[in-house]
């Protein structure tokens, strides 16, 4: 992840101000460790951040809006300069830990589901919910790819009510909690306190949260913490972009998962990715 990038000197110091800022080698964290340590939440996130940050940096681009999905709306925060970079690497660590560790506050998995639609799937969340066991949409990814989470038994019998009413797949993911859903509250709340002790500025253009997918000029610390808890609106934020008059997308990062998402929600939009040296020579 993010080798080749180093070369430019915007992201090379990217990586540096992380490391400082962290303690951590993210050239070490990014292509020396093996891919299930790489996997391990805290270590993930931090990655996909710092290389979210450092590819924006190489590229030079002045967007109108940015979003970021799941831990990458905070890179995107720090390409708008809403948050400073180190403040977002840390936080970012912090969110890591939290996240690694929220199975043992409250045990819950997640679970993908293809080919449903989320009408459909709200409904299916509903029935195999009790008063003791909950299941909710977690990430709404792009027609027919969203994902769930919550309690283990209820995430099983939703997986297999999904099946009954026309999932072309359930696919469980490997993971250490419900993220995105009501079992983050604890996880929450304590980031929550993180995000409360770092200062949060005017940006330079706006940035489309996850909780609400609309851009939003302020707020970030209660919109950062619900959104441990709450679900990725990712389609509904890929539309509001769309609505604003976007019609180029670049995705900044570690690959081009977001692309094809993207394409997926609006055929008509185009998609460019930024990864590696390769890639930014062909953006420009």
């Amino acid at each position: 992840m993010g080798a080749s990038l180093r070369e430019h000197s915007a992201a090379a110091e990217v990586f540096a101000r992380i490391d400082a800022a962290t303690g951590v080698n993210t050239r070490r964290l990014c292509e020396e460790l093996s891919e299930d340590e790489l996997r391990q939440t805290q270590n993930a996130q931090l990655a996909l951040y710092a290389c979210g940050v450092a590819a924006f940096a190489a590229s030079g681009l002045q967007p109108d809006v940015a979003a970021g999905h799941s831990v990458g709306e905070y890179a995107a925060l720090a390409a708008a300069g809403i948050l400073s970079i180190e403040d977002g690497a840390r936080l970012v660590q912090r969110r890591g830990d939290l996240m690694a560790r929220s199975g043992e506050l409250r045990p819950g998995t997640m679970a993908a589901v293809l080919g449903l639609e989320r009408d459909a799937l709200e409904a299916v969340c509903k029935d195999a919910s009790t008063s003791d066991d909950v299941v909710v949409i977690a990430n709404d990814n792009c027609p027919g790819q969203l994902v769930i989470s919550g309690d283990r038994t209820a995430v099983e019998r939703a997986a297999a009510l999904a099946g009954e009413r026309g999932a072309k797949r359930v696919l469980p993911l490997n993971v250490s909690g419900a993220f995105h859903s009501p079992l983050m509250q604890a996880s929450a709340e304590a980031m929550g306190m993180a995000l409360r002790d770092v200062n949060f500025h005017a940006g330079a253009f706006p940035v489309v949260a996850n909780v609400t997918a609309q851009a939003e000029s302020g707020g970030w610390a209660d919109l950062l913490e619900a959104q441990l808890r709450s679900p990725v609106r990712w389609t509904e934020s890929v539309q509001t972009m769309r609505a604003m008059g976007v019609d180029t997308f670049v995705e900044c990062g570690a690959g081009e998962v977001l692309c094809g998402l993207i394409r997926r929600i609006d055929r008509e939009a185009a998609t460019k990715a930024v990864f590696d040296m390769a890639t930014l020579e062909a953006l420009a």
